[in-house]
């Protein structure tokens, strides 16, 4: 019998990759993240895999209550002490789910899915459907996806990245619930585990809630 490499299965890759981390994640919140939501007033945000709480513990300092959201248990429990340590475990809480089955109950002011990429059996598109769906009027859908990738990725060299443009199309949003505030590439410089640094292309949904 032959059993199943950890990236065959995107919950035990993330566990896997997450288990293995032996230092803290450096605390930078995600730039699109902070690019989209400076300036719009706090609420509830929900935070979609949140690896280990960068980005809720970044909102959470702005004045949002955060629900993060992972698969993986060690990066859970990574989170948790982050939030512990930066002094907002009050408001960001952090609870397992996967994706493709739940996500938490309620409405967000602010539902993000950054990066939210796995090797493996992953039905992303239904994945942020849900995540659509937890949006309350007025509310921002915000995902930062992958339009190339660094060289110290893991990802396939030759995988294909869709188009924001074709993401959006794929969610299928009723365009008369939805406004769009940017759908297109931006372009970042990267930092890799050893101080590396490439210029890589993120792909942004950002659209709101009437």
């Amino acid at each position: 019998m032959t059993c199943a490499l950890p990236k065959d299965d995107p919950a035990a890759f993330r566990e896997d990759h997450y288990a293995k981390m032996t230092k803290p994640s450096g605390g930078r919140p995600s730039a699109v993240l902070v690019r989209f939501t400076e300036g719009r007033p706090p609420g509830r945000a929900l935070d979609l895999g949140c690896a280990q709480g960068d980005d809720a513990i970044w909102l959470a300092k702005q004045g949002w209550t955060v629900t993060g959201v992972d698969v993986a248990e060690a990066a859970l429990n990574a989170a948790r002490r982050a939030a512990e340590n930066a002094g907002v475990a009050g408001e960001a809480r952090f609870e397992r789910h996967d994706l493709g089955v739940s996500i938490p109950d309620g409405e967000f002011d602010l539902v993000t899915a950054m990066f939210l990429h796995s090797p493996g059996r992953f039905d992303r598109v239904s994945g942020l459907q849900r995540a659509a769906n937890a949006v309350a009027p007025g509310g921002l859908l915000l995902i930062g996806a992958h339009g190339s990738h660094a060289p110290w990725s893991w990802a396939d060299p030759d995988t294909v990245y869709p188009t924001a443009a074709d993401e959006l199309t794929d969610l299928d949003l009723n365009p008369f619930e939805w406004d769009e505030v940017f759908v297109g590439p931006i372009e970042r410089t990267a930092k890799g585990p050893d101080g590396q640094t490439a210029v890589v292309i993120d792909t942004v949904i950002a659209v709101e809630r009437r």
